[in-house]
């Protein structure tokens, strides 16, 4: 099946041999007990420029050798195909503009500076730097390097569908995030020709970024105006028309994933796998996580597709995935209004090993009777159990636990 591209992806594979990393496919042993399966996880994370897309962008500069080194190309990008193209173009001696969304994270924009690009910001959002960056190929002549609508960067992501086949020749399933759907294209072609059609795909989006799912109901391609997310680097308004025909024969299902599932894969992943995954990476683990008996088969390969990760997001989320797995929690306390009654209650909290991060009083809210007044208690606490026990001795201290 897809016979033309299959071949263009073992040609991309001995292209790319000696330029990017073949990635590690590890077994997790804490993934694989929490949802009952074999889960490996393919670090993509871990590939030059700390993402996937590094493989296409080079599979189709070098297709255009040598007329690019006089042209120059272009891309549009929110910043993990930016940094691709730029590092495949100094490799090969390409002169690269990359147009990106005013938005963009900033390290993005430095990043991909610093392999030697032109960086251009335009509009809101990547369909903005899209059509700019389209513009200025026209008026240029600089070959436009698409993300994923084009045959030789779909090869390019399918090299690694590829090296999971030479890694795991009985996986079953393969978890992908979709942005535009080159990845999956890729992958899916690569696996379903060399393992067998048995193989299953599932690709995954962000609940608030649904476009493969609401083409594949529509049984046609989609524009979507989507929220913004935790996954950034898969938000886009709709899917590829190539793509799209690709997903649509190969791709067993669509899984939906919301912020907290995308917070607490990345929590987990830095917690117990030590691996760091941007929030796009880390989207076929949050479908596993949050939904195992979704997924059909024994041997579960996640494609943790890249690790460039915003810092001040990374605090964000290690706070909210700290409460999410209860280990931080608030509890606010309807207290009297008298001397005693709050040390009474941090008393409880202590002797339960609870560390307090914060307390933070108030008297004066219209809602709180005259003689009390409502206090929250920032915690750390060993584990959702302990919280359980905490709001349970408080309440029977007498203490009215609010939540």
């Amino acid at each position: 099946m897809f016979e033309d591209l299959f071949e263009l992806i073992k040609d991309a594979s001995s292209a790319l041999r000696n330029v990017v990393h073949k990635t590690p496919l590890t077994y997790s042993t804490y993934f694989s007990k929490l949802t009952g399966k074999n889960v490996y996880l393919k670090l993509e994370n871990l590939q030059k420029t700390g993402s996937f897309k590094v493989r296409g962008a080079y599979n189709k500069i070098r297709s255009l050798m040598p007329e690019a080194r006089e042209q120059g190309v272009i891309a549009a990008s929110t910043g993990n195909h930016a940094q691709g193209v730029a590092y495949a173009a100094r490799e090969l001696g390409v002169k690269a503009t990359i147009v990106m969304p005013e938005t963009a994270p900033p390290y993005k924009i430095i990043s991909t500076r610093s392999y030697g690009a032109e960086v251009l910001l335009h509009g809101k959002v990547y369909d903005d730097a899209y059509r700019k960056a389209v513009e200025i190929s026209m008026k240029t002549g600089a070959y436009f390097i698409h993300p994923y609508d084009d045959p030789l960067v779909i090869a390019g992501q399918g090299t690694i569908g590829l090296e999971i086949g030479e890694d795991l020749p009985q996986v079953d399933a393969v978890i992908v995030p979709v942005g535009g759907g080159g990845l999956i294209s890729g992958i899916a072609i690569a696996l379903k020709n060399t393992i067998g059609d048995h193989v299953k795909l599932y690709g995954v989006e962000p609940a608030g970024a649904p476009k493969l799912k609401e083409a594949l109901t529509r049984n046609a391609p989609v524009t979507i105006t989507p929220s913004p997310s935790l996954a950034d680097g898969v938000v886009t308004k709709g899917v590829g028309r190539l793509t799209f025909r690709i997903m649509k024969e190969l791709v067993s299902d669509v899984l939906l994933v919301n912020e907290d599932d995308i917070a607490r894969a990345m929590y987990l992943m830095l917690e117990r796998a030590k691996l760091l995954a941007e929030g796009a990476g880390a989207l076929p683990l949050a479908a596993l996580l949050s939904n195992p008996d979704a997924i059909e088969g024994k041997n579960v390969v996640a494609v943790i597709s890249g690790g460039n990760a915003d810092l001040t997001t990374l605090y964000r989320v290690i706070l909210r995935g700290l409460m999410v797995e209860g280990r931080i929690a608030k509890v606010t306390l309807m207290l009297k209004d008298v001397p005693g009654t709050l040390e009474r209650a941090l008393k409880v909290i202590s002797q339960l090993r609870c560390n307090i991060i914060d307390v933070r009083h108030d008297r004066l809210s219209p809602e709180i009777l005259p003689g009390y007044a409502r206090v929250e208690v920032l915690i750390e606490v060993p584990d959702i159990e302990t919280l359980r026990t905490l709001k349970k001795e408080l309440t029977e201290q007498g203490v009215k636990v609010v939540h």
